[in-house]
């Protein structure tokens, strides 16, 4: 496996380079800054509940969805990102997504650890120092590879972070910026201040080293993998693409006459927020559409999914979403069927 060194890249390339990578039949691990700020989705949010579009456009930041779960997030050249892509059939790589993020954590929080700060593993997927998360982290299947992103957050602008969110009023976004201070952290909020950028570097390729085992070392992107990045940027940059839409909404109920009403409902699940709209007629349901900021393997299921619960009773969908889940072989970290249930109800 080769341990791809790249240093800071374009914030484009930042996301790029990694999805083209299982395109390419290539395994590896980035390492990687963006050289400037961005915006990033989860695959399965809406931009437009998630973004206040206005804001980015007006100030340039620029709004990237990307093909692994999770949520919404404000990246910079503050945070020191790790790629992993892997073959699912490589022996590396656990079997369930629990396991491989207890695996491959392993690595940041080691390196850490190694600064003096005491990070520990919450899952589903977060590192947490002295109670604050310190690291975000999401896997994806991207063909036949899995893709582990995650950052060591050096600093963070928590304001920028604040204002790019879509929120209902500017009290909310006040309480937001709050909550935020006090559960995200950084290494130099932790440490008083930063070490240099090639220490960083040097421990992560250390500690995953130790996980992954030895890696030759690339420094550069080759022609190959250029020419993919470059193939996906014409659609990955794309507004009908950073922009589609699973029709979320906040939670509400539209009565379209006696025994019909559109429903949107929204419930937070201990691995994320899921957003339901929801066409009901007598009791069945109509039509059904999922978003949200979780996690759901194989992601193309999710639309099976909604096909599946249409033509069934609101009473019948707790068994439904199980029997998809056996019968698909669905993992979904923090999500059950009975959450998706509830929220659909």
């Amino acid at each position: 496996m080769k341990l791809n060194r790249l240093g800071t890249v374009s914030w484009e390339d930042s996301q790029l380079l990694y999805h083209a990578q299982p395109r390419l039949g290539r395994e590896g691990l980035n390492l990687l800054s963006p050289g400037s700020p961005y915006f990033c989705l989860g695959y399965f949010q809406d931009a437009e509940q998630e973004v206040d579009v206005e804001y980015c456009r007006e100030h340039s930041i620029p709004i990237f969805r990307r093909e692994v779960g999770g949520g919404a997030v404000y990246l910079d050249g503050e945070q020191l990102f790790y790629q992993l892509i892997i073959h699912r059939d490589n022996p590396l790589a656990p079997a369930s997504r629990d396991a491989f993020y207890r695996k491959f954590l392993q690595a940041p929080i080691a390196a850490y650890r190694a600064l003096g700060i005491p990070a520990e593993y919450k899952p589903v997927n977060d590192i947490l120092a002295n109670g604050r998360k310190i690291s975000g982290n999401g896997v994806g299947e991207i063909g036949e590879y899995i893709v582990f992103v995650g950052n060591l957050i050096v600093d963070f602008d928590y304001e920028t972070m604040t204002r790019v969110l879509k929120v209902p009023d500017e009290k909310f976004r006040d309480k937001i910026f709050t909550t935020l201070q006090s559960n995200l952290t950084t290494i130099r909020r932790e440490l008083g201040a930063a070490p240099a950028r090639d220490e960083l570097w040097d421990l992560m390729a250390a500690k995953f080293s130790e996980v992954l085992g030895p890696m030759e070392v690339e420094a550069t992107i080759d022609p190959d993998w250029r020419a993919e990045t470059d193939r996906l940027a014409q659609t990955m940059l794309r507004d009908d693409w950073t922009y589609r839409s699973r029709r979320g909404s906040g939670q509400r109920a539209v009565r379209i006459r006696s025994g019909v009403n559109v429903q949107h409902k929204v419930f937070k699940a201990p691995g994320g927020l899921i957003r339901a709209t929801v066409e009901v007629e007598d009791g069945v349901i109509v039509s059904v559409a999922l978003s949200g900021d979780f996690f759901f393997y194989p992601a193309e299921a999710l639309t099976d999914l909604e096909a599946a619960l249409t033509g069934v009773l609101l009473d019948d969908v707790e068994q439904t979403v199980a029997r998809f889940y056996e019968s698909r072989s669905i993992e979904s970290p923090g999500i059950t069927p009975a959450d998706i249930a509830q929220t659909i109800r």
